[in-house]
Parts: structure tokens; sequence; C-alpha cells
């Protein structure tokens, strides 16, 4: 795994392109610190901070294919690459390593674009074709890698200038480039706080995008042009075998994921939860690995969150070495603002700040690549959301005794969800059971918590606007059923924006960690689709994925219902009081942050610091926390003060490789420093 960054900048001065380009780098050496590199030409640099995963000898970036028509900067692994190597010898292609990096270039060199459908892996890619003068930047169909872009000046497809393009796996390397600065955008602030997650295509700064999932920019004559390759496939056909063939279907197509995803020069971890997804993964670990496979963690000290004696469990069913980390709330406040400098956009929970330090605490036992269960719930139908879409949809069909019993089934880890509420969420679920925003029907209750966060803005748009616009926008959206739909909003918002990028992968690669998803495999992905709702109606939570694994996970594993990953939220911030937390008491440090409200703020704000923490409803904890983090992002990326990446030694990391082809055909050693990256300039 690693960090790419670049620019297309031609008024650039040439003398000054090597130390922005290093600068850059040097913002994201957390992604890659094993070794660094970079190409240079006429108005054009890029380069890879990378972590050593396969082929540690060889596989050093930039690399050129060997007729140096093409120069590629990779972030991320192609699990196919055996297979896509022995293709492309059978026509013809010479390789010098033993590199996934190189078997992206030749396949690019090959078939161009075409050839993305083929990869099966996670990955974001810049290559530079030499002779057109081209620059192509590519995303994996999921958006498990991250790559975002700035077009400034007219450069993009709508302009056609001749300005300056720069991209990055990780925005904080703009801050290197001459001239660019940070500034929150309302309004993508606001569709984040009422959505979750910046949209495919967005952030929340101005200026700044991010290539969508399974999409392909190119960068010619000073114009960017955006194309896709892969459209998600939910509506697929039916599967047609029993439903004993159904199971072995799916454990055999995620036996054959986890078994590519254990492709590695190094060895590879799990992280377990103690719930099924995790404890699928880390049982196919253990049957395909020839060595001790250990497994890692996170405690919790309150008995709400812990889910330590069911991850013990599992360990100890499975003879995993298994390594845990207990989490307090002083931790969590601790760390919650390098958490959000590495998250870079805002958060409605703290809960990823835990896998900030459990990431750390994998690196530290020498652990580089971990398998994790992310995933399962969207393909295989597992969250409640599905059920609650269900049991709306079919409102006017059930009688109140099956509509109370229903609601009964859907959160039993909720309290707010026994008996003595359900009369009143039977109301609310009767005034939800017809839709009101157009497309979105199965998200609208979750939905109303993120309204209430976007009054955190001065702007009063509607905040949902351009995800309406997205959905109908999107071919086949609108004949998708409901759960389908529901489906397709979490694998676009929630999954790529959220629990893929905050929670995981930039939590992962803020310790040098790269992260695996078996269930995000398109072979896994359309199995589920074939599957779901096949055998079962819906409400028997991933009923398939129980029947496949029946027997060789712990009983506990495979009936108790699941327990969403959760951590504490606003109550830690009030009992533990850190000095940053005056970003949001202050009226003064208020006003300092952009299209916010000071008015809802300081009101909320002041609730939630004198209310009982059980009385605290979950839209207030939710806007709290995204303030919070917000405020932080501002201070940090905005203002550029307490940035945690710029007080980090650089001293000890060179770049290993430099091209420069304003000079000379090819490459050369350097055994240069990083400098220390300057600010907003």
């Amino acid at each position: 795994m690693c960090g790419i960054a670049g620019f297309v900048a031609p008024s650039l001065r040439a003398e000054a392109t090597p130390e922005v380009m290093t600068s850059m780098l040097s913002l994201i050496r957390h992604r890659g610190p094993d070794e660094a590199g970079y190409y240079l030409d006429d108005g054009i640099a890029m380069g890879t901070a990378r972590l050593s995963v396969v082929d540690l000898a060889t596989g050093a970036q930039p690399m050129a294919d060997p007729t140096e028509h093409y120069w590629i900067c990779f972030n991320g692994e192609l699990y196919n690459h055996i297979e896509l190597r022995e293709e492309l010898r059978g026509l013809g292609r010479r390789f010098r390593t033993r590199s996934d990096t190189e078997v992206f270039l030749q396949a690019w060199a090959q078939w161009g674009p075409a050839c993305l459908p083929r990869f099966n892996g996670a990955f974001a890619a810049a290559i530079r074709d030499v002779r057109s003068g081209d620059l192509f930047l590519a995303r994996d169909r999921y958006g498990k890698r991250p790559l975002f872009y700035v077009d400034r000046e007219g450069c993009g497809a709508q302009g056609g200038g001749s300005g300056e393009f720069l991209f990055a796996s990780e925005m904080k390397a703009f801050r290197a480039f001459p001239g660019f600065r940070f500034e929150l955008d309302p309004r993508e602030l606001a569709s984040t706080f009422a959505v979750w997650t910046p949209l495919p295509d967005r952030t929340p700064f101005r200026h700044i995008r991010q290539l969508p999932m399974g999409c392909y920019l190119t960068v010619r004559g000073g114009r960017a042009v955006l194309g896709d390759y892969a459209e998600l496939e939910l509506d697929v056909p039916p599967f047609t075998g029993s439903e004993r063939e159904a199971a072995a279907s799916v454990r055999e197509a995620l036996r054959e994921s986890v078994e590519m995803r254990l492709r590695s020069d190094v060895e590879v971890g799990v992280y377990l939860s103690g719930g099924l997804d995790s404890s699928i993964v880390t049982k196919l670990t253990t049957d395909l690995s020839a060595h001790e496979v250990r497994t890692f963690s996170v405690e919790f000290d309150d008995a709400v969150f812990d889910e330590s004696s069911s991850q013990q469990v599992v360990a100890s069913h499975l003879g995993t070495r298994h390594s845990s980390i207990a989490v307090s709330s002083a931790d969590i406040t601790a760390n919650f603002p390098s958490a959000v400098y590495h998250a870079e956009v805002p958060a409605f929970r703290a809960a990823f700040v835990p896998m900030f330090l459990l990431s750390r605490h994998a690196r530290d036992a020498g652990i580089k690549v971990i398998l994790s269960g992310e995933g399962a719930d969207e393909a295989f139908l597992g969250y409640s959301l599905f059920r609650e879409t269900l049991l709306r949809a079919s409102w006017g069909e059930l009688s109140d005794d099956e509509r109370m019993a229903r609601i009964g089934s859907l959160h039993p880890e909720l309290s707010h969800f026994g008996p003595a509420n359900r009369a009143r969420l039977k109301g609310l679920f009767e005034q939800f059971a017809v839709e009101r925003l157009p497309g979105l029907f199965s998200h609208e209750l979750r939905y109303q918590n993120g309204r209430f966060a976007a009054r955190l803005l001065k702007r009063r748009d509607d905040p949902f606007a351009d995800l309406m616009a997205l959905t109908d926008a999107t071919p086949g959206y609108a004949a998708l059923s409901p759960v389908r739909k529901a489906q397709w909003l979490e694998f676009k918002t929630l999954l790529p924006g959220y629990l893929l990028s905050t929670q995981g992968e930039r939590m992962s690669l803020a310790h040098g960690v790269e992260n695996r998803c078996p269930f995000l495999d398109p072979a896994v992905v359309r199995a589920a689709a074939s599957i779901n709702m096949r055998f079962d109606d819906g409400f028997d939570e991933k009923a398939i994925l129980k029947k496949a694994f029946w027997g060789e996970l712990p009983e506990s594993s495979l009936t108790r219902r699941k327990q969403p990953y959760r951590a504490p939220g606003a109550a830690v911030f009030k009992q533990q009081r850190p000095d940053y937390l005056e970003l949001i008491l202050s009226e003064t440090e208020l006003e300092k942050i952009g299209g916010i409200d000071p008015v809802f703020a300081r009101k909320l704000v002041k609730k939630i610091m004198a209310t009982p923490t059980g009385e605290v409803s979950t839209k207030e904890d939710q806007a709290f926390v995204y303030l919070l983090s917000t405020a932080v992002l501002n201070q940090q990326f905005v203002l550029g003060q307490d940035m945690p990446g710029d007080t980090a030694a650089r001293a000890d990391f060179k770049v290993s490789t430099i091209v420069d082809q304003r000079t000379s055909r090819g490459s050369k050693p350097a055994g240069q420093d990083f400098p220390s990256a300057g600010g907003n300039r």
C-alpha cells in the first residue's frame, strides 16, 4: 500500500518542482514509510510513498514499462495479479519484476482503460503517457482507496484552460503546492452532515473533488475528462440452485477471495470484532494459512460497547494468537485530533478513533496487512436498515400485531427499541411508510438525524438535493426495489465515505497498515446479489452466510444478533474536557468556522454539556461530534494550526528514486532528505 501525489502545472518554475513534489510526498509519508520516489517531466510531476508488501526488492516506484512509453505511480493491490501476469505473458508482454504494480502498468499498455474491469483489487493509480502527454487517474470499483484532485484555473472539462491540476491520495498533500489554501464549503458540509458522508465525487472543501469509485480521469490538453468503467451490480439474475448449493457457492466465493487477499510477501493479520463477518474471515484465514494467524481487536471499559468476550470465544475456537487493545474515554479524546487529521472529513461519531489506535497496535506488532469484514453487511443485507425498509414498504399489508413484532426484532441491542417505546416507534414508522424524499425512501428515517445536524450551517438549502440529483441521474436506479435502492445508497455513500475511509483505510494507513476486505470481491458481491431474499424473507439477518459456515464457528457467532461496532460519543468529551473542546465552547472560536451558524451551534453545545448523558438524543450526539470534528478540521486545514503530521521528524526518510525526464531518460538514485512541508502559501 502506498500514497501517491502529483500535479500538472506548466507555469510552475522548473527549479521549484522537485521541492514541491517532495513536500507533497512528505505529508503522506505515513501511508508508505518504506521508500519514496518521483517522476518529473515538462510541466508534470508524480510520486509515490511506498509501503512494501508485494515484491519488496524490485517493486520500487515510479515504474516504467520496458519501452518507457508509460510511467506509473500506484497505490494499492491487484489481488489477481498472478492470473493477469500469465495472460499478459501469453500476449507477448515481458516482465522485469514480480510486483502487481508492473502488472497494472503492462495491462494498461496492452488494453488501455479496458484493463480496469479486469482488475480485482483495491487501488488508485496515476499513469503518464510520455508520447501523448496525457495523465490518467483510476480508482477501484468500490472506493477502497482514495484519490482526490484539484482542477484549478479552468483546467477541467468545463473550462478547457491550461491551469493547474493536482492529485493525491490524501488532501493534506495539496498544502505543499504554492498558493493552495483550504476552505470549507458550506454546501458540501450540509450535504455531508445530512447524508453522513461526502457524496462520491465530493469533499468538505471548496475546489477539491474525489475521483468516484469505478471511474477514471484523463487529463489531456488542459482538459480533465471523467469516464466510468464499473457499474454496481445489484440487480443480477437470481441463483437457480437449491439453498444448500447457494450456501456452498457463497462459501467457495469467500474462500477464493480470502485466498487471493493472503497473497503477500509479509505476514497478514485479521481484525476480529467477534461478529459473524470477521469470524468468517478469520476462519477462512486459519484454513488457508500455513502459519499461526494473529488476530487483533478493540476492548472498551464500558460494557455497552465492549465485545471482548465474543472475540475471545472465536479466537479460542479457531486457535489464533489474539491481541487486543483496551480503549478508554481518555484515549479517545487524546487521539481525536490526530484521527481527524487523517480522516480529513467531519465525522458523526467517534468510533474511528479506536480504529486509529488499533492500527497502531497492529503496526507495533509487526503487521503490515490486515483482513477485515467490511462490505459484508452491504452485500448480504446485514443492516437493520434493510429490515426497516422491508417493514415500512409493507406497512399497509401488516396487522398492528405484526407491525409491533417486527419493530421489536429490528434492534434488540438498543434499549430505546424495547417494549416501553414500541408504541411511539409504531407512530414514527407510520409517518415514514410513504416516500417523502424521491428515491431515498429507505434512508428517510436515518436522514432525519442528518437533517438536524445540517441546521449547524447558516445555509438553508435542501441538504439532500445533490444526492437526489445523483440518484435521478443514475440509469436503472428508479426501477430498483426499495431494498436494492437501500443497498445502492449504502455502497455509494456510507461504505466508501465512512466505513472504508474514515473508520477504515485512513485509520489503517495512518500507521502504515494496509487493510483488505474479502467481502468486497466482485464475485462475492455478485453471489450475494443473486441469493439475497431468494431463500428467506429478508428478516433473518444474513441467513445464507450463517448456513454457509454452520458448524465451523462457535454457535454464539452464528446465533447472536448483530451488535454494530460502536464507541462512546459526546459523553467522552464532556467527561475529559480536552483543551480543543474550547473550539466549540468559545463563541470567538465558533465564529472562525466558515459557514457554521454560531447561534444554533452554541445552543446545541450548551444543551449537550448540561444534559445527563443518558438523556442526549442520537441526533444531538451526532451533531455534536460533527461540530467538534469540523472545528478541529478548520483549525488544522483552514487555519493551518496544530497539524499533527507537520511536527513529525522527516530526517530519516529518503527519496530513493528520481526520474527526471527534463534532462535525461531513466532513473537515478537519490539520497535526498524530505524537507519540511510548507503551510498554506
